[in-house]
């Protein structure tokens, strides 16, 4: 189970269509895209190399957005070399004698369309006056130049996610192979360049094209990755910055996997105690999930309505997703009941909403620009023994998740490019601007204590806790009290006087 967060609808900005008629407009007037400040506790040093803007030609595509693609640098250290698509959308601000500026929004992942994000996050009016709301896909994402190698992903996850022999071992290491091998055979002169440390400086491009000396960013869960190391490397072209759902890069990537494991076993126990109390499985929610598993471990649960029966990993991954919110308890529910009839069909379906398996057995491209990004971000061991042994330690706290999250991660013990690991941002750093951290106390897929912790870490920055569940809440309609001291926020770029509590 990773640490993605997926876009709730699928409706993308197209430039099919009636509304499709092209709108010659173009932007792009603002400072150097490739100023680049370098700070440690101490002090900071910037050094500048000019070039002048891109220009940006937009598209209308779709009800009130625009469309336009960009072109960076494949390898910023050679400007001049092979250059990458990045796809950009907006929706301008409704009244441009009011605008304040562009709010760039980002969703998570790594692999998540940021394009489609933009399209349904929900700002009320006073934003939508005022800002120009721009998603994009970073590079190696859906219409950047996106990635496509998992014609071995349902194997992956079909598979046992728990070790208990060595022929367990040697499956769950030969479908992870071919995996790798297919995305290393097909891209490997880009995986090297498709780190979060490329896609900050992608921003970076995406706002001088735009025209802008400073954005602001709204980052959630893999997001929020993007934009501390925005804030790291161009501190000074940033207006405001909110991080929901917070990755926090001071702590390898197995330290993070067995406390997101930890995080899911408390999302776990939250959801077995809401249920319990209102008796929606007899015998117990805990003993129903004890059952599904040790039956799917004998033999595949059937499926009538799916095109493949319920394995192992297919209850893990069907369990996870579901934690991610507590809207999708009563279809756990369900998919739990039908289970126990022997019909796993739900449970598949649950999975194939994580997976963004379609009906005819297409994926969407997440998973594989998750591992790109995911395993260059972090230090990974090169042993994939190191990282079983350590899905064992994990299960030890949370039974029902450590090995499986762990082992998740040995993709990036074979992983064919070497981590190349983010820092947090600089506690010395003084040109941020204040910048706002939600974090929730129930949230499976980014621990409540990241936020706390990355919350200290940045000079300035103000602490909202939301008590709930669910992974991130800002503008997602399920807290006004988050939602208004976020909004404020990016009006006015203050943060509140302390720490906020929801």
């Amino acid at each position: 189970m990773t640490a993605c967060l997926l876009a709730s609808a699928t409706t993308a900005c197209s430039t099919s269509g009636p509304e499709a008629a092209e709108r010659s407009t173009t932007t792009g007037s603002a400072q150097s895209t490739s100023t680049t400040t370098t700070v440690d506790d101490t002090n900071s040093t910037t050094t500048t190399a000019e070039s002048p803007p891109a220009k940006l030609t937009w598209t209308k595509c779709g009800t009130r957005f625009e469309c336009a693609e960009l072109e960076v640098p494949v390898d910023y250290s050679k400007p001049d070399g092979p250059t990458m698509t990045i796809a950009i959308n907006r929706r301008p601000a409704s009244i441009p004698s009011e605008r304040i500026g562009a709010i760039l929004v980002n969703p998570g992942g790594p692999g998540a369309s940021g394009k489609e994000f933009a399209t349904q996050l929900l700002f009320p009016k006073s934003i939508r006056d005022r800002f120009d709301i721009v998603g994009f896909d970073p590079r190696g994402v859906g219409d950047s130049d996106g990635l496509d190698c998992h014609s071995h992903l349902q194997e992956i996850y079909d598979a046992d996610p728990t070790i208990d022999d060595a022929g367990d071992r040697d499956h769950y290491l030969d479908v992870s192979r071919a995996f790798v091998d297919e995305c290393a055979k097909k891209y490997a002169d880009l995986l090297p360049h498709l780190g979060t440390a490329n896609v900050a400086r992608d921003v970076d491009r995406i706002r001088a094209a735009l025209g802008d000396p400073k954005i602001s960013f709204v980052g959630y869960s893999y997001g929020t990755s993007i934009g501390q190391q925005y804030a790291k490397e161009f501190p000074t072209h940033l207006r405001a910055l909110i991080l929901d759902g917070v990755v926090d890069p001071s702590v390898d990537g197995l330290t993070a996997a067995a406390d997101q494991a930890a995080g899911f076993e408390r999302a776990l126990d939250a959801y077995i105690g809401d249920c319990d109390a209102r008796n929606c499985i007899p015998g117990g929610a805990r003993a129903a999930i004890d059952r599904v598993v040790a039956d799917a471990e004998k033999a595949p649960i059937p499926a009538t309505g799916a095109d493949r029966p319920v394995t192992p990993g297919v209850v893990n991954v069907a369990l996870g997703y579901a934690l991610y919110s507590d809207f999708l308890w009563a279809d756990l529910t369900d998919a739990l009941r039908s289970a126990l009839r022997n019909d796993g069909t739900d449970l598949v379906q649950l999975a194939d909403g994580y997976l963004q398996r379609d009906s005819d057995g297409t994926y969407g491209g997440l998973f594989e620009i998750y591992f790109a990004v995911g395993c260059l971000d972090a230090k990974w061991p090169r042993n994939p023994d190191t990282v079983f042994a350590a899905a064992k330690r994990a299960a030890k706290s949370s039974p029902n998740f450590g090995e499986a999250i762990v082992n998740d991660y040995v993709r990036c013990a074979l992983w064919p490019t070497p981590p190349q690991p983010l820092t947090p941002v600089p506690s010395g750093i003084h040109e941020l601007p204040p910048v706002l951290v939600i974090s929730t106390t129930g949230d499976p897929a980014t621990p409540y204590e990241n936020g706390v912790h990355v919350a200290k870490q940045i000079p300035g920055a103000r602490l909202v806790t939301h008590r709930g569940e669910g992974h991130t809440v800002f503008m997602q309609g399920t807290s006004s009290c988050v939602d208004d001291l976020g909004v404020d926020y990016l009006l006015t770029a203050e943060v509140p006087s302390e720490d906020v509590t929801c």
